[in-house]
């Protein structure tokens, strides 16, 4: 089962370990899936301040 996380800051810590970020977009947020080795950590944001996270995400970004 996915873990959702509720802080930026941890999820982009988690992205160094990360195999992958998938980018889902839907009409006023977005879904940011991380996927490590063991588990799939996920985190809802709007749609400006995912763009922010993007940037700062050290794993290869998947837009799905």
């Amino acid at each position: 089962m996915p873990t959702e996380i509720f802080d930026i800051e941890s999820f982009v810590r988690l992205s160094e370990s990360a195999i992958e970020c998938r980018v889902r977009r839907a009409e006023d947020s977005v879904k940011l899936k991380l996927k490590t080795p063991r588990q799939l950590y996920t985190i809802k944001v709007p749609s400006p301040k995912a763009e922010e996270i993007i940037k700062r995400l050290t794993c290869e970004v998947v837009e799905a």
